[in-house]
């Protein structure tokens, strides 16, 4: 094996060239962590005025106005972001109906349009039996139309905890993400809005602090078997510097409604073990596991997404094998330097937005 260790590069896009009308002024709410910090730095480095929302948990760039506000408290919210008004909001960190709905009326008259960031997790059919996915084809946007889907309010949204206890931690997380498109779709919507269902996020190196990427990096490096489903079942991917420029490109288009983002091919655990073991220049070693066992991105049942909707719209992702392979040896070397492996969970709350 090579002790060589490749950089990650940031896969190119032709984005910056597509933003045919682009915002003056940008609000993000969350962004400070992993993929949140790319959709601070692209506006502004477009020029545009970005304003940062959140609860002063980290400061934000250079040249970004920001706002410390609790975006579940309604009256606060509003109090903290005055008379401002903003051409484009993009939500990170919308999780709940609840949210959802304290977020159409504080932006009511202060933005034009609303990107919420979303993710494949939606279309999981363990966790409603209104999903229904057919195994060997991609998932399209309207196998969840976010127009017709049941949105229940009296729900505790604000308390984590007992709606996990209500739903179990996928399903919360999942419905979360449902019932929150469905309040921004619901009636006459106050912006134009779009939810950005994004695949799996990797990369990033010691950025990436959902553990997932380096769970795998380090046992394909080590030589440690990966612990799979026994007919493991393919999902979506993403770069973690693609997702956020697709979500301001979304944000800086007329586009609404859902749209998935991912790269076009479709991996399983074993195809991601082995493009990660060609990368590195080694061999992958599993064992067949089930249950609570198996490792994160192994899946028992089939929703990786359809990606024509976002190529429809100019939305160009890089193909795996262009940026995975370095994107793992970022991912080792960043264990390497923390001292050894943190397993990771697998916990669907964690797939890269949360700030």
């Amino acid at each position: 094996m090579s002790n060589a260790v490749q950089r990650e590069a940031a896969p190119d896009t032709a984005w910056d060239n597509t933003w045919t009308n682009p915002p003056r002024s940008v609000c993000v709410i969350g962004g400070t962590r992993y993929f949140g910090r790319h959709l601070v730095t692209l506006p502004l480095d477009a020029g545009i005025r970005v304003t940062l929302v959140n609860r002063g948990s980290a400061p934000p760039p250079p040249g970004v106005e920001h706002v410390r506000a609790d975006r579940d408290d309604e009256g606060a919210l509003a109090a903290a972001l005055g008379d401002r008004t903003f051409d484009a909001v993009i939500d990170q960190v919308l999780y709940t109906p609840a949210q959802a709905a304290v977020a159409r009326r504080v932006f009511a008259g202060r933005a034009d349009r609303y990107v919420m960031t979303s993710t494949i997790e939606v279309y999981n059919p363990a966790t409603s039996p209104l999903v229904r996915t057919t195994p060997g084809v991609p998932v399209p946007e309207q196998a969840v139309d976010p127009a017709h889907w049941p949105v229940d309010l009296t729900l505790p949204w604000h308390d984590p905890a007992a709606i996990t206890r209500h739903f179990g931690e996928a399903t919360a997380y999942a419905e979360g993400k449902r019932q929150a498109e469905a309040v921004l779709a619901a009636g006459d919507p106050p912006f134009a809005w779009a939810s950005v269902r994004s695949a799996h996020v990797l990369g990033g190196g010691a950025r990436d602090f959902t553990g997932r990427l380096a769970h795998y990096a380090e046992r394909v490096a080590a030589g440690r078997p990966v612990a799979v489903h026994e007919d493991p079942r393919p999902s979506s991917f993403v770069h973690h510097r693609e997702i956020a420029a697709a979500l301001f490109a979304v944000a800086a288009s007329p586009a609404v409604g859902a749209v998935n983002a991912a790269s076009a091919e479709l991996l399983d655990a074993v195809g991601l073990c082995e493009l990660i073991a060609d990368g590195l220049g080694t061999t992958a070693r599993y064992r067949r596991a089930e249950g609570v066992e198996h490792s994160p991105y192994s899946f028992d049942r089939w929703y990786a997404m359809d990606t024509r909707r976002a190529e429809s719209l100019g939305l160009v992702f890089s193909p795996l094998r262009d940026w995975l392979p370095a994107a793992a040896a970022e991912a080792v070397e960043a264990v390497q330097a923390a001292g050894g492996p943190e397993d990771a969970t697998g916990t669907p709350a964690t797939d890269g937005e949360a700030a």
